[in-house]
């Protein structure tokens, strides 16, 4: 139900609010209230399931607690501690590797065996025979270890060189002694498109791709490291837009020949190879190459023994941008079809092709988004996917026939849900959290039947007094539906008035507000209401899961739409009689940094103290990626750049401001912030800034918690 668009705004009662007053949480035992030391205190999050997954090819499962590896067999509820820290520590020292604090993370080969990375170490240990062995070991200064589990071959790098460790022999694949051209590292196009690893194994271990990166053309950014007696400079290559960017090539190194060759992915250098697939034969390599522009991209297939070319499968444009983020997933019976997920229809939706390049089907379809895709039933009759047909807010798990595109939903508690499907595809395991349920796990049948729970999180702060939390519907002037999500201060009285705290991001590929535990929110936004604060967040135009229209309107306009739906936010919260509309701050780091001062600069009169961390000031300072891709080069876009550039825009400040900042920043880089100070010192413009030294983008470690108290310090003595 909205309220008329006249007032622009709605209040839309949902009843998933974390009520603690009607769930009888308030008792005189359970009046501890949430204090800045604890924000980081594990016991306060939801029991989670540490390395939950089936064993192999069977109906078995496995996870870590207490140090020690359980197995539930035989698809019933039963637990068996198999092995516990002690057992694996007791033979390490066999190959001459020191005893472990922690479980490590396991990995099964078969029903009986599985396997583990200790620092340069592969290991196994069979469960049966209570026996380990050594599959492998690599240089001690090797990152980045990626394993083909056909022969335990151990691909890594050493800085910016790749490596083979082959039986524990060293193989060098490259030999660069410019440090601005780096092998196998998962930095290329810095991180976006998906990319999280920098090599990739061929499915019988015969091959191994890999990225080649050459930054020498790229700027150097000095970032000032004061550890040395001296300050140095440490530089970071770091392509601002419309700058010069770095040059991908993809490498496929021949395991048995030792020979190496790239694959011709041809003119112009200046293009991003994303997405990266072997065929199951391993005789072709995918790649999702996209313009340097991000509007056109294709799905090249090349010949991986030649490097050779073979055809484009299609081609997808967009006036806006185009954004491929998955690697196609090949059928494994049907090995000459597979599974492609694209926005082509404005929204997330999975695509069954032939290598061909021909669309079979559209398996999913609607004004909906696919968020996971989770592979199919062994038969291939069906795909396994996670999204948002019930609504933005919820995540549901679902199923679509291959064959005829029938989609059945799976699950069906309000909230947010994830899987894990066994090898057959008949069971499922489903990892659910909501607003009143912290974490819950439990095995599901292929058809959405409940068969048992595996364990449901206890609530971590039945102990403590939080302020009531809502999610409520905002109605923006255009008649576009946004979703924010309001917590009243602890020991909230109606007849009060009190001051109000917008934390904001608002940027792509982001959701703060749904149907998970707590609403979306952390312990430090319930932390702020525990000193009075209201605290409201609102999910802007340009944020996640609502389509490629509610995602991209901001194109070439950063900060335009956004902030005037955050305006409408306001407007919302100045309806509510308890809000004290003198006192409104806003909160926000990176995008939510931009996101401040541009609230702060465009409505000056509205707020009356801030904190922005790590903001973008002017995205012609940000890197070529993620700038271009939504706001094009400045070149191309002077107006939308200019308009955006907070710098020029320093001496409308009214609030007070505090700017923090981490002296390593290779994100948002020390630049943006330190011309907007510049620039306020010029104009007699009042502002505190604060850096935190040594940090990079994110503050992290005990000094988060020093943040956090530094944040509500200047609120409580400006707001």
């Amino acid at each position: 139900m909205r309220l008329s668009q006249q007032n622009h705004f709605t209040l839309k009662a949902f009843a998933i609010g974390i009520l603690f007053l009607l769930q009888g949480f308030l008792c005189d035992a359970q009046q501890k209230k949430l204090v800045a030391d604890e924000l980081q205190n594990t016991k306060l999050s939801p029991k989670t399931l540490q390395n939950l997954q089936w064993i192999a090819n069977t109906d078995n499962y496995s996870f870590q607690a207490n140090n020690a590896l359980l197995v539930c067999k035989g698809g019933l509820d039963k637990r068996d501690t198999m092995v516990r820290l002690a057992d694996i520590n007791s033979k390490l020292s066999d190959f001459k590797v020191e005893a472990q604090k922690k479980f490590p993370s396991v990995k099964w080969t078969n029903d009986h065996i599985f396997t583990f990375i200790i620092k340069n170490h592969l290991l196994a240990y069979d469960i049966a025979s209570k026996q380990m062995s050594e599959l492998n070991s690599w240089n001690e200064k090797g990152e980045n270890a990626d394993v083909d589990y056909n022969m335990y071959t151990v691909a890594y790098t050493v800085e910016n060189n790749l490596f083979l460790s082959v039986n524990g022999q060293e193989i060098p694949l490259s030999n660069e002694t410019d440090k601005g051209i780096s092998n196998g590292s998962p930095n290329v196009h810095r991180h976006e498109w998906g990319i999280t690893k920098g090599t990739f194994w061929s499915p019988k271990g015969n091959f191994l791709a890999f990225y080649r990166m050459d930054e020498t053309m790229v700027a150097d950014f000095p970032l000032l490291d004061i550890t040395t007696e001296i300050a140095t400079t440490k530089n970071t290559k770091y392509p601002m837009a419309g700058k010069p960017s770095h040059q991908v090539l993809l490498g496929i190194c021949n395991i048995s020949k030792g020979k190496i060759l790239y694959v011709k992915t041809g003119e112009p250098k200046d293009q991003f190879l994303t997405n990266v697939t072997w065929s199951p034969d391993e005789k072709y390599i995918y790649i999702a190459l996209l313009n340097r522009a991000q509007n056109h991209m294709k799905l090249n297939q090349y010949d991986a023994i030649t490097g050779d070319f073979v055809k484009t499968l299609f081609e997808e444009k967009n006036e806006r941008y185009v954004e491929p983020q998955h690697p196609i997933v090949f059928l494994k019976k049907a090995a000459d079809q597979f599974l492609w997920q694209s926005q082509r229809d404005g929204y997330n939706h999975i695509y069954l092709y032939n290598i061909d390049g021909k669309l079979i089907r559209q398996l999913t379809k609607g004004s909906w988004v696919v968020n996971d895709v989770y592979g199919t039933d062994a038969d291939e009759k069906f795909v396994y996917f996670s999204g948002r047909a019930e609504g933005p807010l919820e995540k549901h798990i679902y199923s679509a026939e291959l064959s005829t595109a029938n989609i059945t939903k799976i699950t069906s508690e309000k909230g947010l849900h994830t899987a894990i499907i066994n090898a057959a595809g008949d069971h499922i395991i489903d990892n659910f959290n909501s607003p009143v349920v912290p974490a819950s796990y439990s095995v599901l049948s292929a058809k959405g039947k409940g068969i048992y729970s595996i364990q449901i999180s206890d609530n971590p702060l039945k102990e403590y007094s939080l302020g009531e939390c809502s999610i409520v519907e905002v109605i923006a002037k255009d008649g576009t539906s946004l979703y924010g999500r309001l917590i009243k201060p602890v020991d909230f009285n109606p007849e009060k008035k009190y001051p109000v705290i917008i934390y904001v991001y608002g940027g792509p590929h982001s959701q703060l507000v749904n149907y998970s535990w707590l609403s979306g929110a952390n312990l430090y936004l319930n932390y702020l209401a525990t000193k009075g604060y209201a605290v409201f967040t609102l999910d802007n135009r340009g944020t996640a899961n609502r389509g490629f229209e509610f995602e991209s309107c901001i194109h070439r306009n950063l900060g335009k739409i956004e902030v005037s739906d955050q305006m409408d936010g306001v407007k919302y919260l100045k309806s509510l009689a308890f809000i004290d509309s003198t006192r409104i701050g806003i909160d926000g780091w990176s995008y939510g940094g931009f996101m401040t001062l541009s609230m702060l600069t465009g409505y000056p009169e509205t707020f009356k103290a801030a904190c922005a961390g790590g903001p973008v000031i002017d995205w012609k300072y940000y890197e070529v990626m993620y700038g271009e891709r939504y706001m094009d080069t400045p070149e191309e876009n002077p107006e939308g750049y200019k308009n955006a550039n907070l710098i020029d825009k320093a001496d409308k400040l009214k609030a007070k401001l505090l700017i923090l900042q981490g002296t390593l920043d290779e994100t948002v880089v020390w630049q943006n912030s330190l011309n907007f100070i510049k620039k306020c010192v010029d104009t007699g413009t009042p502002v505190e800034y604060f850096v935190f030294p040594g940090h990079e983008h994110n503050v992290r470690g005990k000094d988060r918690i020093y943040m956090f108290k530094k944040i509500a310090g200047f609120f409580d003595e400006n707001l």
